[in-house]
């Protein structure tokens, strides 16, 4: 059985993702990394970062960003599969360039892939998620944000990036990445391992920028420029207090990042948010209610939202696995 790993990012050093460490965090379990590298910004160095890392297995294609695609997130998609359907192992690892696995989950990882590789029902495996917010030490559990998701799959060319990246669909003749036609969910088990999401931990400023990126692949250049031109310079994160603590430890790979934190001056802390301050999902109070009941009854399955796949029970590893440690502050 051959593992393989796939990725994609453009501007990630200047937008403070930590890609290097992403990559870091699969090596010890895969036989080859790709990650697709788009044309960055003047000046950005994710390109030398990644391929500064020095190891054989990673694969860097060079890819141009197209703007016909930056509606709706396709580009991401589309950048997906460049590294999805260059990879030659059996399973393939997806994660993004702010997603990050623990040491301690990767022997689990390969036992639930070994465990279930011959079984054709099976067509991914199905993760848990780690949001971390604003620092190293507040990581949500709300239902404003996805608990679980699909983070390997079979080495299939029907399989395809989905909407905006966040998932995959079989597709079996494939258009675009928001088609509905000749489209189905994946069949998928749990895994018992969690992806450390880090893709809301950045000082506001490049916080902001961030967003900004993004929003320009979803709406085009002239309609995140007529956004952020008039938005504050840094992004608020609003009161911490708002948001669980994390108790559990961080993947190895991240301590260095971890220790060179100076934004904390920066965070709000107050315990309501500031005049005129973004209110964010999870501060409703609807998502407060929704979050109770699904965490309190349903181990944090979002009962009353969407899925991206089709759980397939199996036997071996629980289909649901322990909870998080973390408390609220």
């Amino acid at each position: 059985m051959k593992i393989s790993a796939f990725s994609f990012v453009r501007n990630g050093v200047s937008l403070y993702y930590p890609v290097v460490e992403s990559i870091r965090s699969a090596l010890p379990l895969v036989e080859e990394f790709v990650i697709a590298v788009g044309q960055g910004s003047p000046g950005d160095t994710t390109r030398d970062q990644i391929a500064g890392i020095g190891d054989p297995r990673i694969r860097i294609i060079d890819t141009v960003w197209d703007p016909a695609h930056f509606h709706r997130g396709a580009i991401n998609a589309f950048q997906t599969d460049i590294a999805l359907h260059a990879c030659t192992g059996d399973w393939r690892i997806y994660l993004q360039a702010d997603e990050v696995l623990h040491e301690q989950d990767l022997p689990v990882i390969r036992d639930r892939m070994l465990e279930l590789h011959d079984d054709p029902r099976v067509e991914g495996l199905l993760f848990r998620y780690h949001h971390f917010w604003g620092d190293y030490d507040h990581c949500f559990r709300s239902h404003a944000w996805y608990s679980r998701e699909i983070r390997a799959v079979r080495n299939r060319p029907d399989i395809h990036s989905w909407h905006s990246a966040q998932s995959f669909r079989a597709i079996s003749r494939y258009e675009h990445p928001w088609q509905t036609g000749n489209a189905r969910k994946l069949g998928v088990a749990d895994v018992a391992a969690s992806i450390y999401h880090y893709g809301w931990v950045r000082p506001p400023r490049l916080m902001q920028n961030k967003n900004r990126a993004l929003r320009t692949v979803h709406a085009g250049t002239q309609q995140a420029t007529r956004e952020y031109d008039q938005a504050p310079e840094g992004f608020q994160f609003g009161p911490l207090d708002d948001v669980p603590r994390f108790n559990g430890t961080h993947p190895a790979v991240m301590q260095a990042r971890i220790a060179a934190m100076d934004w904390q001056d920066e965070l709000a802390c107050a315990t309501r948010p500031a005049p005129g301050g973004i209110r964010h999902r999870h501060q409703r109070l609807k998502s407060r209610i929704l979050s109770w009941i699904e965490w309190t009854f349903f181990d944090g399955e979002q009962v009353f939202g969407s899925r991206n796949y089709r759980r397939i029970c199996h036997p071996g590893h629980a289909s649901h696995t322990p909870a998080p440690k973390e408390s609220r502050p």
